[in-house]
């Protein structure tokens, strides 16, 4: 077993790994998030700890999976706000199965297609712009002669997809 010669930060390969409970720098090192944001997360109600005596914070081991989970659907684009929302549907009592993360993806599959709708739908318009070399307003799929599209909202009306309810 390699030891870690620092005096301030846990030697994660001497966790046992059916050690209940984690340190925040444990939890820090082992998902390879910073202890600041695990500190946000927290704040959030995103994840949660317990206080012993001497006010340290420790983490249930199944928090791994939940900040996991949070930087997953974080990099696909999905809001702390949704994250929360499904974070809160998830047992307390038990770390979640994989029944619960099937269901919690089934859910987000109609916001990641729209997603991926929308950027190919950037893609695709770009290009042809920047493809036809030409860069006139008056061509351009990206034009909007006399701010017409104005009228159907704000933003850039061709390149956005509704958001699904």
């Amino acid at each position: 077993m390699r030891g870690n010669t620092s005096d301030t930060e846990p030697d994660i390969e001497r966790v046992p790994w059916d050690h209940v409970e984690l340190t925040v720098g444990e939890v820090a090192a082992r998902s390879g998030v910073a202890v600041s944001a695990l500190h946000f997360y927290e704040r959030r109600g995103l994840i949660s700890s317990r206080r012993t005596s001497g006010n340290q914070r420790r983490y249930r081991r199944d928090v791994l999976r939940r900040v996991s989970f949070i930087r997953v659907s974080q990099r696909v684009g999905i809001p702390l706000a949704r994250i929360s929302e499904a974070l809160a549907t998830l047992p307390a009592d038990r770390a979640p199965n994989v029944r619960d993360w099937e269901r919690l993806s089934r859910a987000w599959r109609t916001d990641l297609d729209a997603r991926i709708e929308q950027l190919q739908r950037l893609r695709d318009d770009l290009t042809d712009c920047i493809g036809c070399g030409c860069l006139s307003l008056s061509r351009c799929v990206l034009a909007n002669p006399k701010d017409a599209l104005g009228q159907d909202g704000p933003g850039p009306r061709r390149l956005l997809v509704d958001e699904p309810d």
